[in-house]
């Protein structure tokens, strides 16, 4: 079977709406999307009170922050795997090799690109604002929204660079979630699985989707800076 042959195949599983690949893709997108929810409220909380609040080991944060955005996903995986294993400290909640903990995994790994990229934001924002803002004496719900009203296009930006990271992530998804069938497979596992295994169809037709996925993603992004320009 050539190359069309396969493209052509895995077109067909794709808008047949095949019950297994469509799974394993509403499963991708449901684990990287609660990861991005969780990620991003404690990203922003972070991202905000580091812009604007000054505290002790501030700058040490700050340095450890940026300094997980380059993390290898697979050690992510592996202090998760530790953290929630039989004789890990968190053993007893039995998460291990189920979605919760893929989407625990993913979190971690999207946490710090939300809230080094909100930090910038909001800092920027403050710096311009603080004076009316005291002069004002505007409440804390008061700052909030005007920092997100003067800076959405960026802070949809991050979330969307987040979530692209997070779909596209395969190391720590496999090291926590174990691929195992009709339960924690998603996109990039079950990419590397069909491609050892000879299903060739399935994998391009879980490739063209993801790619698809991220591409719009990106482009969206770029969209949106340019509009800010």
């Amino acid at each position: 079977m050539n190359i069309i042959d396969i493209f052509i195949n895995s077109l067909l599983l794709i808008f047949s709406f095949d019950k297994e690949l469509w799974k394993i893709i509403l499963l991708s997108l449901y684990v990287s999307f609660i990861a991005l929810i969780i990620g991003t409220f404690f990203g922003l909380l972070l991202g905000y009170l580091l812009a604007i609040k000054k505290f002790f080991l501030k700058n040490f944060l700050l340095v450890f922050i940026n300094a997980m955005m380059g993390i290898p996903p697979v050690v992510v995986g592996l202090i998760v795997y530790f953290l929630f294993a039989n004789q890990g400290p968190f053993g007893v909640f039995e998460i291990l090799y189920t979605p919760t903990a893929m989407i625990i995994a993913q979190s971690i790994i999207v946490f710090p690109i939300i809230s080094s990229f909100s930090h910038e934001i909001f800092l920027q924002s403050w710096k311009n604002y603080q004076d009316q803002f005291r002069s004002l004496n505007m409440p804390f719900f008061g700052i909030v929204k005007t920092l997100f009203s003067q800076s959405y296009f960026l802070i949809i930006t991050a979330l969307l660079s987040a979530f692209g990271r997070a779909i596209s992530e395969v190391g720590a998804v496999m090291i926590v979630g174990g691929n195992i069938e009709e339960y924690t497979r998603v996109m990039t596992t079950a990419i590397s699985l069909e491609t050892r295994m000879g299903n060739l169809d399935y994998a391009m037709a879980l490739g063209i989707v993801l790619i698809t996925l991220t591409m719009t993603i990106y482009s969206i992004v770029y969209l949106l800076n340019l509009k800010r320009r």
